[in-house]
């Protein structure tokens, strides 16, 4: 069949499926048979379905209207459709991973793999009106190591079934952006990623952008599973968003893939960050109120469910600490997308996520915040790649720590770690 005609008939198959209600609130929109996984894959279907099946015919930039923050810095707008797409995908991912089957999910799952491949393409075509701003402002970078990051985690779903052109294009794409010299905060890690994506195809990558984001990682380590962003702390998400789940994963490529190092053993700082992470996903789940609220703490905090994203990396590795049974996470992070995913103002009428937190709070957003920078909520349903017939799915739910505690039963105590 021709790349034309068989793209028209995955889109055919959106309004098919009939999962989706754009706009509609996501409660109303998942899936009802299957419980709290089935509710979390009509979610991250509402979100994803918008930005693939419009990006995969190239009108994504022409259908996705813009929201900038009432503070935006004045920086080219256009960094949003990078940030949109390759956000979404990194969090998605691991779901479109998963093999084909016969279900209903499955069928779905599928056909968004189907637009995300063409979604790629199109996004390095310099002739396709989805072509991204890859020559653009700092903010490319941040947002590539997103795009990257996603073909670290499903390279069997996203990557090799890519055409050779596509693939030199994104190649060259990544590797031109090594112009940009990140400042001494998080985005080390977003240079960082880009290099360890490129060791892990076999393409030549720069060991010093690795070597200095651990190093700096590390040395901003406080303690009790805590990392400064910079030379200050600030007490906020960033561990969520980046620190831990990018360090994680560059760590595993220079194990997995012997990359260049310095005389440190990358063995041993895995299994150190891995702890750390542990130790922070702890905190995650004590912050999670009785009722599936959290602290509305801190900068980007329109990200929503992000918050979230290392609970569910671990869970999806099967790394979870043994203080944090999976049916403890899994029924604590269910009444959390509950509570924030609950109203249909997170979304617009066309379908498009907006800023937010609960429901659309432009003034939440920070200076660097557009409605394509929400898109990293998705990084909160990592948990999706594992199968329906996973323990993670199928144990009994349990109480988690506040529940627990506010109900009057036991509860564990807690103490600070020194790793």
């Amino acid at each position: 069949m021709e790349r034309r005609n068989f793209m028209q008939a995955v889109l055919a198959g959106t309004a098919a499926t009939g999962l989706m209600n754009a706009g509609a609130g996501a409660a109303d929109s998942a899936p009802v048979a299957g419980g709290e996984r089935a509710y979390m894959a009509g979610l991250l279907q509402q979100m994803a379905e918008p930005v693939l099946s419009n990006m995969a015919q190239g009108k994504l930039k022409k259908n996705f209207p813009l929201e900038l923050s009432p503070t935006w810095d004045g920086r080219d707008p256009g960094v949003a459709y990078l940030e949109c797409f390759g956000r979404l995908i990194a969090g998605a991912a691991p779901w479109l991973a998963l093999p084909d089957d016969g279900t209903a999910e499955g069928k779905t799952r599928h056909r968004l793999q189907q637009l995300a491949l063409q979604s790629y393409t199109n996004s390095v075509d310099p002739k396709n009106p989805d072509y991204l701003l890859w020559k653009g402002p700092g903010q490319t970078l941040v947002d590539s190591a997103y795009f990257t990051n996603a073909l670290m985690r499903a390279p069997k779903a996203l990557w090799d079934p890519l055409d050779k052109v596509t693939k030199q294009r994104i190649v060259a794409e990544i590797k031109s952006l090594r112009r940009i010299e990140p400042p001494y905060i998080n985005w080390l890690l977003f240079a960082a990623m880009n290099e360890a994506w490129l060791l892990s195809i076999g393409e030549e990558a720069d060991p010093l952008r690795m070597n200095l984001a651990i190093r700096k990682i590390n040395e901003w380590y406080v303690g009790d599973g805590w990392i400064k962003d910079g030379e200050s702390f600030h007490f906020d998400y960033y561990c969520s968003y980046v620190m831990y789940p990018m360090l994680l994963e560059i760590l595993e490529v220079l194990v997995r893939c012997k990359g260049p190092f310095w005389n440190a053993k990358p063995e041993e700082l895995l299994a150190q960050a891995l702890q750390r992470t542990q130790r922070y996903c702890e905190h995650l789940e004590r912050f999670i109120s009785p009722t599936g609220t959290y602290p509305p703490i801190g900068r980007s905090l329109t990200y929503r469910t992000a918050v979230f994203q290392p609970l569910g990396l671990l869970a999806w590795r099967k790394q979870l600490p043994a203080s944090l049974p999976a049916g403890q996470v899994r029924a604590a992070l269910h009444a959390v997308h509950q509570t924030v995913w609950s109203g249909p103002s997170n979304f617009t009428r066309d379908g498009f996520l907006n800023i937010g937190f609960v429901g659309h709070h432009p003034e939440l957003g920070d200076w660097y915040s557009n409605n394509g920078s929400m898109y990293i909520a998705s990084e909160g349903f990592l948990s999706l790649g594992l199968p329906e017939n996973d323990a993670y799915w199928t144990a009994p739910a349990q109480d988690w720590t506040q529940k627990l505690a506010y109900s009057g039963r036991q509860f564990p105590k807690d103490y600070p770690v020194k790793y």
